[in-house]
């Protein structure tokens, strides 16, 4: 019973993401985006690194998302955030 309760206790404390590891994944998915749609906005004839560049990229990518945006909601207290995406 008592390594029962001791790795349920592990896996809750490893689904905690502190804010640096939320910081990481988005920048990952930032970057993902900006690979996959942004060859098509310089065709498109976006000069790289400008607001409308990166305009177009998040709009291509809600495109690719059905038109809907993704949003992220969190809440509870410090090192017990829930979040949900949708």
């Amino acid at each position: 019973m008592r390594k029962s309760m001791i790795l349920l206790i592990l896996v809750a404390l490893s689904a905690c993401v502190t804010p640096a590891e939320r910081a990481a994944q988005q920048e990952h998915e930032v970057a993902e985006m900006i690979q996959i749609y942004g060859p098509a906005c310089e065709k498109l004839g976006y000069q790289a690194n400008t607001d409308q560049w990166r305009s177009c990229i998040l709009n291509l990518d809600a495109k690719a998302n059905n038109g809907r945006p993704v949003t992220t909601s969190c809440f509870g207290p410090r090192g017990f955030v829930q979040c949900t995406t949708y």
